[in-house]
């Protein structure tokens, strides 16, 4: 069954894509339905709406990891890292950094 906020997400953005927030949860709640492709869009889409956007980051690059796009992964991983640094977001840093330590050199 589809996660339950994904429809209701999908209204808040046809009304308002620029919603970083709502963008943001939808790409999450693909990725609890295991639907990494749908999210990585999705928080693409939210990066692109709120380039500041730490967690953003490093949910993209999960969902970019669980697609075996890890070339990709690792960009995103390191321009998450520096959005998080400049926003002191330490959490974010460290998630991101272990991420990327899990990725082929």
């Amino acid at each position: 069954m589809p996660n339950p906020r994904i429809e209701p997400l999908k209204k808040v953005l046809a009304v308002d894509p620029n919603d970083e927030v709502a963008w943001f949860g939808l790409g999450k709640a693909y990725m609890e339905d295991g639907h990494f492709e749908e999210a990585a869009n999705a928080l693409r889409q939210c990066v692109t709406v709120k380039p500041t956007y730490s967690a953003a980051y490093y949910a993209w690059a999960q969902s970019l990891h669980k697609l075996g796009r890890l070339e990709e992964c690792r960009q995103v991983s390191d321009q998450g890292i520096e959005v998080s640094k400049k926003n002191g977001d330490a959490m974010v840093t460290k998630n991101l950094e272990m991420l990327k330590g899990t990725l082929p050199a």
